[in-house]
């Protein structure tokens, strides 16, 4: 029983219910171009709103990538930051079709991060920058403002790590 199990891996259960996913991805993605357009409509540049004692609402533009890497540069970084991201959403979207039915977690996380990628790469290929908004911070200290396409990839790749944690375990608990 135990060997037949595992020559059936990957091979048992439902197959990719891709048209979920894809419904998760764009809904994720609308989620994200809607709170852009309402930082963009309600709020001025560089001014905070207080909304709680650590978090305001701050317009700002990124034109670099995750902490505001390369923002100091001539452009050319736009269309890096385009090619990269379009090539891992493609790896993304083929990576949720491979999982395997047991691999939850996994396109979770991938489908988080993939929301991630798209909402930014739409702000760069419109716009030439990300429209950042939250801001979170703690006395003098500050976290670099973000959205809620960066949110996707946080979260996202917390549930990457977590289910890269139970599948050891899982994978342990098989070979017994």
């Amino acid at each position: 029983m135990h060997s037949r199990r595992k020559a059936n891996d990957g091979k048992q259960g439902r197959p990719v219910n891709m048209i979920f996913w894809s419904l998760f991805v764009v809904a994720g993605v609308l989620l994200d171009i809607g709170s852009k357009y309402a930082a963009e409509h309600l709020l001025l540049y560089g001014q905070s709103v207080p909304v709680l004692p650590f978090l305001n609402w701050t317009l700002v533009y990124n034109p670099g990538a995750a902490f505001s890497f390369l923002a100091d540069q001539e452009g050319w970084q736009r269309w890096f930051f385009i090619g990269i991201t379009t090539l891992i959403a493609i790896i993304l979207f083929f990576w949720i079709r491979r999982t395997k039915p047991q691999e939850q977690l996994l396109r979770i996380g991938l489908a988080s991060v993939l929301v991630g990628a798209i909402g930014n790469l739409i702000d760069r290929v419109a716009l030439g920058h990300v429209i950042d908004f939250i801001h979170v911070y703690y006395g003098q200290y500050h976290f670099p403002i973000f959205n809620v396409a960066d949110i996707f990839v946080t979260v996202g790749v917390g549930f990457i790590i977590l289910s890269s944690i139970t599948e050891k375990r899982r994978k342990i608990q098989e070979d017994e």
